[in-house]
């Protein structure tokens, strides 16, 4: 019985030492995994970045510290897209719609800008010809998506969609907006002038905007939407444009689906990110902060809206609608007279006795 008790205690000695050894081991595993961890994930920053910024002809600091790269036209950014590989860059529209201009409609080249518009880096140098100002990417930037290849990628459902508050909806996708739309015809271009101001954003990850949506398509997966511009009648596609001067370059037509004949509809408004902190509304402003009902001098406004329309005309919007999911947290309100032609008024305070 002695021996039996030895060799049954010199068994499991043993059998001890094995899983001691198994656990160090798996220990020293899980170690070196965490340690790499962080190295890999340095490695594949490192590498979007590389595929992200452009050889530059000229580097300039802004006062901000941002970087700006000057990219050759040829090189930047949009040729990484596999339906660009050979595409011959277009400098300029060949048409303009009617009424952009007290002229003719075809675009010619472009004139000496009378009011040149200035950026913060300019202070410290502008970018030669044929090249193209690009800020540069850095790492913080990329680290702040949920992963390395949602860079950059827009979420989906950020896109207003009149007529469907549904509370779920809102809720998951944390996007609020308060628009002015139109829908029910074909659409090839649309412009306003935006009234700016500088809201108040609570949380660093959230964001509040003002622009137009130009869309085609249904609201699911198969959705076309771009966020300016009006569509050139001979080569179909779209361009975006800001005041007089600036043509800033298009989206070519053969990257779309329904956009590369028209849009369905046409959203003008504002657009906020709800986190929810503290499992409350949060107290991002849109617009400038007021509701529409304060009107001129507090409330943001989008004025002189218009469409183009299919015989490349700029001409006002008939039947508007508007839509908000919460219209105690932001509104909006819709009118006309001589000098604004269409025009209405959005915005809000967000958190506030009646939004909370």
């Amino acid at each position: 019985m002695g021996d039996i008790d030895g060799d049954f205690s010199s068994k499991m000695r043993k059998v001890r030492a094995l899983m001691a050894v198994l656990c160090l081991w798996s220990f020293i595993s899980l170690t070196c995994a965490a340690r790499l961890s962080p190295s890999r994930q340095k490695l594949e920053v490192q590498k979007h970045l590389n595929r992200l910024n452009k050889p530059s002809v000229k580097s300039i600091k802004s006062p901000d510290g941002d970087i700006i790269d000057c990219v050759d036209i040829s090189q930047q950014p949009a040729f990484d897209h596999p339906y660009l590989k050979d595409h011959k860059i277009q400098t300029r529209p060949s048409y303009h719609p009617e009424g952009l201009f007290d002229e003719s409609k075809v675009s010619e080249k472009p004139k000496e800008r009378s009011n040149p518009i200035t950026q913060l880096w300019h202070v410290n140098g502008r970018c030669p010809e044929d090249t193209i100002p690009v800020r540069r990417t850095k790492k913080d930037d990329v680290l702040r998506a949920s992963s390395v290849k949602r860079y950059g990628r827009k979420k989906h459902r950020s896109i207003p969609k009149p007529r469907s508050a549904d509370p779920d909806l809102v809720n998951e996708s944390g996007h609020q907006h308060a628009i002015a739309y139109v829908e029910g015809d074909k659409y090839f271009g649309a412009k306003a002038t935006i009234n700016v101001w500088e809201p108040k954003i609570q949380q660093p990850n959230e964001f509040s905007l003002s622009q137009l949506w130009i869309l085609g398509g249904s609201f699911g997966e198969d959705l076309n939407s771009i966020e300016a511009g009006w569509q050139d009648p001979k080569e179909g596609h779209w361009w975006m444009q800001f005041g007089n001067d600036y043509v800033l370059g298009y989206w070519p037509s053969f990257l779309f689906s329904y956009l590369a004949d028209s849009a369905s509809m046409i959203e003008w408004g504002g657009e906020v990110v709800n986190s929810e902190p503290d499992g409350q509304h949060t107290s991002t402003q849109m617009g400038s902060g007021h509701f529409p009902e304060e009107g001129f001098g507090k409330s943001s406004y989008f004025r002189n809206i218009q469409v183009v329309d299919d015989s490349n005309n700029l001409k006002a919007p008939k039947n508007i609608g508007t839509f908000t999911e919460k219209s105690n947290c932001y509104d909006v309100q819709t009118g006309s007279n001589g000098d604004w032609g269409h025009f209405f008024y959005y915005g809000g305070p967000g958190r506030n006795p009646n939004c909370a």
